[in-house]
């Protein structure tokens, strides 16, 4: 992140002593990317942060990938998915894989049960809130969740997902880190003056705690050789990685509600880069919220037809009626796939039905790819198999 933040005790000068109330010093550990030469924070241990009692192979799910091969646009329904809800799933070890490629995996999941302890050593994590309530329990201290938001983790940070009742989880797994759109920053880091949203919105950690247990496990997530240059391992710690006593620095885990999002509009027709919010290597984040639409008098203000010819377009509709995609089967939990290379737009009638249009009730979270996407074990399984047709006017597949 691109500000400073301090929690619990910690001393006045970094890589000194630090003690505790009975004189036993604690146990500093830098948490930093890119060698040394990035965002870091500096975190302050009652237990040594290396220590592992035992450890065994964690057997991921399904995480293979096939090419989206004849080239098709896909309607993916991920409510069907779990439907309300599949009790003991949690939203670490459930998620089921939609997509993905070198570079970022979407996922999926309905959870209702507490996670393990879970840290991601591949990427950072972008976490969709699309219903429900839950807490995001980490090492930094616990973020409060609901429907709406982004929970933007980073890599190896070590978190458990404790779910009120049921949580609808859109998950972002990257390959790099995850952050707001270099556009908006300064060369120091703070949001400017025409970004979208500003740190007032960022909600950082709370509660910091030091939980006293033993022979804790935590799932972790890292590079191997399996599917996908994947694998999983669970390390059992002699002592609860929440051992924080204090922290500060600039790489935290932090919340961003997309209701926080203020909407670029125009006289014409903006383009998708206008509702970016996110970045990593290779892929955006945008999302698209209810908002004023164009208000030139000859305006269509549904997304002009278009060949993004060196991206891959996933856009997860989570909320109101997106007008582009009426008469398509597109609701509530869809996905719509658009690959590189398919020239794709509103579908029929929508084109025409926009004119006029003051204002658009819809909530849409989109991941463009700059490499192409495959399809994961959860694409296949709910894959509607006709939206490719859904631009046809007439003929037998049509409107299927």
């Amino acid at each position: 992140m691109p500000y400073y933040r301090v929690a619990g005790n910690i001393p006045p000068k970094r890589h000194t002593q630090h003690r505790a109330p009975d004189g036993s010093l604690y146990f500093e550990e830098l948490m930093g990317e890119e060698g040394f030469s990035s965002d870091s924070s500096l975190l302050y241990h009652v237990n040594i942060p290396s220590s592992i009692a035992a450890y065994r192979v964690w057997e991921l799910p399904d995480q293979s990938l096939v090419p989206n091969h004849p080239l098709t646009p896909r309607h993916l329904s991920t409510h069907d998915l779990f439907g309300e809800g599949v009790p003991g799933t949690d939203a670490v070890t459930g998620r089921r894989l939609l997509l993905g490629n070198a570079d970022v995996r979407l996922s999926y999941v309905v959870a209702d049960t507490t996670s393990p302890y879970y840290r991601n050593a591949i990427g950072d994590e972008c976490l969709y809130v699309e219903a429900g309530t839950a807490r995001v329990e980490t090492v930094f201290g616990d973020l409060p969740v609901g429907e709406g938001d982004y929970v933007v983790i980073p890599r190896a940070t070590t978190y458990r997902i404790v779910p009120d009742g049921p949580v609808r989880v859109y998950a972002i797994e990257a390959n790099s880190h995850i952050t707001p759109a270099k556009r908006y920053l300064s060369r120091f880091g703070q949001l400017l003056e025409h970004a979208p949203f500003c740190e007032r919105d960022l909600r950082g950690p709370v509660d910091l705690r030091v939980v006293d247990e033993r022979d804790v496990e935590v799932y972790i997530k890292h590079r191997g050789n399996g599917p996908g240059g994947i694998a999983g391992t669970v390390h059992t710690l002699p002592h609860h990685p929440f051992d924080v006593v204090g922290w500060d620095g600039c790489l935290y885990p932090y919340v961003f509600s997309i209701r926080d999002f203020e909407p670029l509009t125009g006289r014409v027709h903006q383009p998708p880069p206008a509702h970016q919010v996110f970045e990593g290597h290779n892929f955006v984040i945008c999302n698209f919220v209810p908002r004023k639409v164009d208000y030139h008098p000859l305006a269509i203000p549904v997304p002009y037809y278009h060949s993004n010819v060196d991206s891959d377009e996933v856009m997860f509709y989570c909320g109101g009626d997106y007008e582009a995609r009426k008469g398509s089967g597109i609701g509530q939990g869809s996905i719509s796939l658009h690959p590189g290379g398919h020239p794709h737009g509103p579908q029929p009638g929508a084109y025409e039905r926009s004119v006029g249009a003051e204002f658009f009730d819809e909530l849409a979270v989109m991941v463009d790819t700059f490499r192409p996407l495959e399809l994961g074990e959860a694409a296949r399984a709910c894959d509607d198999g006709v939206y490719a047709y859904s631009w046809a006017k007439g003929g037998k597949e049509a409107g299927k």
